[in-house]
């Protein structure tokens, strides 16, 4: 690999440091280095918009936490771009890589130790009629909630054209296998293997205890149209974009793209949920062979 990107959460001074520190280590090691055009300010570097950097990248690393990395790699959607997360915020199911670390794992995607994980995306659409209001992806999730009132909402959920059931509550998650263990998981959602083409539907305080979470496959197209509400609902894609959905409006969400994010070749899924969530307790030994 020889062009590298960096991008780092805005505004956190250690996240920038740190930053600036990777830049000059990759300049050291004879890397040609491109940096967010957010971090223009502080790290002294040729800088392009995230947008342009799937022109020219090569590896994608990215400072901060899960939040972090979800803003950029929704730029980097379908540019086949490995991303490699270093950890600077709380549990990281997505920026594995801990701080303390980052040199070293570093240095070792650039040596080719490393392996690759493809997760595909959510593409919502908000539909007024015939109108379409707005389009967005997520990486973790689609959120459809109540927004400035406390009222629950109404609505109904169809699948392959077909009813799938109605409801009242706060809202519904629906969860790629990377979100399951985000919102999805708060919500009382499933956890799903990364390697599982599904999504999850996960209901947020239902009014009755007979609308459980499901899971449905990943080419499904999915439609909700919302059917009370006394204010505009919200539309939240990943927690960070955000569309207004009046009552009569629908939401179309099918399968995207793809991103692809980087893990040493010692991670495997079952121990980071031991690790990040104290996953089942501990295993003295493997499986007899």
């Amino acid at each position: 690999m020889d062009c590298i990107g960096i991008s780092s959460k805005l505004g956190d001074a250690r996240a920038v440091e740190l930053a600036g520190e990777l830049h000059d280590w990759l300049i050291k090691r004879q890397c040609r280095v491109k940096v967010d055009i957010g971090l223009a300010n502080a790290v002294k570097g040729d800088c392009l918009p995230l947008s342009e950097m799937t022109d020219v990248v090569e590896l994608m690393v990215v400072l901060g936490g899960d939040g972090t990395l979800l803003h950029v790699a929704r730029q980097m959607i379908d540019s086949n771009i490995p991303i490699l997360g270093i950890n600077l915020g709380r549990l990281g199911f997505l920026t594995e890589t801990p701080i303390g670390s980052m040199f070293d794992a570093v240095a070792e995607v650039l040596d080719g130790n490393l392996k690759t994980k493809h997760h595909f995306t959510l593409h919502a659409e908000t539909w007024r009629g015939n109108e379409k209001l707005n389009t967005g992806s997520a990486i973790n999730d689609v959120v459809l909630q109540r927004r400035a009132h406390p009222r629950m909402i109404g609505f109904e959920m169809f699948s392959r054209d077909q009813l799938v059931f109605r409801m009242r509550g706060d809202g519904l998650v629906l969860a790629t296998p990377a979100g399951s263990t985000a919102y999805s998981l708060s919500a009382g959602g499933p956890i799903v293997h990364p390697e599982v083409d599904a999504i999850s539907v996960v209901p947020v305080c239902p009014h009755t205890l007979s609308n459980r979470p499901i899971v449905v496959p990943a080419n499904d197209i999915i439609q909700l149209r919302l059917i009370e509400s006394p204010l505009p609902a919200s539309l939240n894609l990943d927690g960070q974009e955000h569309m207004a959905v009046n009552e009569g409006d629908r939401v179309m969400v099918r399968k995207g793209g793809s991103i692809s994010l980087v893990y040493l070749p010692e991670r495997h899924y079952y121990q980071v949920l031991k690790s990040k969530l104290n996953w089942a307790g501990s295993v003295e030994k493997g499986p007899e062979n």
